[in-house]
């Protein structure tokens, strides 16, 4: 994971020093970024571009909100705001779609569930069903025995 998120285009970490072995070398807030994007990743089920759209959204919207704490012009403030919006609304569509493929899998593994209880149901409804026709077939033959064997015998 750290080769391919290190090398992504779209996951920004600063270049890495190097140890003498040749291994990168983070420091603690770089640590906490992969930790954060293999959350996305493995937990999530992000792809790499995916996250990179949200962290360059979420820094982004550092950005304006640093730039709206230090300009006045009410022209520029709505202007950083919206754009704030549109990044937002981006993260909350691709939230969204995460959330409907999710649904989707529920929905799909629920279907193969209630597949799986039925066919449990049938076996179990055919194994009684076999169960008593044993019982009764066994009924059957001891009435069968019990009748041909002469009553001195019994």
């Amino acid at each position: 994971m750290y080769w391919s998120v290190s090398r992504h285009p779209s996951i920004p970490l600063k270049p890495a020093a190097r140890s003498e072995g040749a291994y990168r070398l983070y420091d603690g807030d770089d640590i906490e970024r992969l930790r954060f994007i293999k959350g996305l990743r493995d937990d999530a089920g992000f792809s790499l571009a995916e996250i990179g759209q949200l962290l360059e959204d979420e820094r982004a919207r550092a950005r304006i909100s640093a730039r709206f704490r230090e300009t006045h012009d009410p022209a520029e403030r709505r202007q950083l705001v919206v754009d704030g919006l549109v990044r937002i609304d981006r993260q909350i569509e691709t939230l969204h779609r995460k959330i409907d493929r999710l649904t989707s899998m529920i929905t799909a593994a629920e279907q193969r569930r209630r597949h799986l209880n039925d066919h449990l149901a049938e076996t179990d409804a055919r194994d009684e069903t076999v169960a008593r026709d044993r019982v009764a077939a066994a009924r059957k033959d001891r009435r069968r025995a019990t009748r041909r064997t002469p009553k001195a015998a019994r």
